[in-house]
């Protein structure tokens, strides 16, 4: 699937894989493991603007997104959402978080005034552990 991806999306995120439907991005925040699914399709505002074969997708590889960051993170609870306010385009947020995080019990949006970005070392491990969850 070819698709256009959101300028902001594609600014604060960096590839990590496909899956049948989504794009997986690794939000570039390094004070929470942080990805986000992008189905590969345009003009896709809400989950209704999905096909129904399509929703069931995107729901199976939240769920495979979701296990693959809780095995990887270990976490005390995931946070999985969508919001599209500022980003129209259809994305959803998984985060893994810790009771000990620190925005712990608050939600990570507009949290912090900068983004804590990753180094580039530290980046690139990440998206390969979590790539390597993600295919097998």
């Amino acid at each position: 699937m070819n698709y256009q991806l959101d300028p902001i999306l594609a600014a604060n995120t960096r590839h990590v894989t496909s899956l049948t439907l989504c794009e997986v991005r690794i939000q570039n925040e390094a004070r929470f493991p942080w990805v986000i699914l992008i189905p590969k399709m345009d003009n896709i505002i809400e989950i209704i603007d999905l096909s129904d074969e399509n929703q069931l997708q995107l729901m199976r590889e939240i769920a495979q997104v979701s296990k693959a960051m809780n095995i990887v993170f270990d976490s005390d609870k995931l946070n999985i959402a969508t919001l599209g306010n500022i980003v129209k385009q259809l994305h959803f947020h998984v985060i893994a978080r810790y009771e000990a995080d620190l925005a712990w019990p608050n939600p990570v949006w507009g949290f912090f005034e900068q983004t804590a970005s990753y180094g580039a070392d530290a980046l690139s491990r990440r998206i390969l552990t979590l790539k390597t969850h993600l295919i097998n």
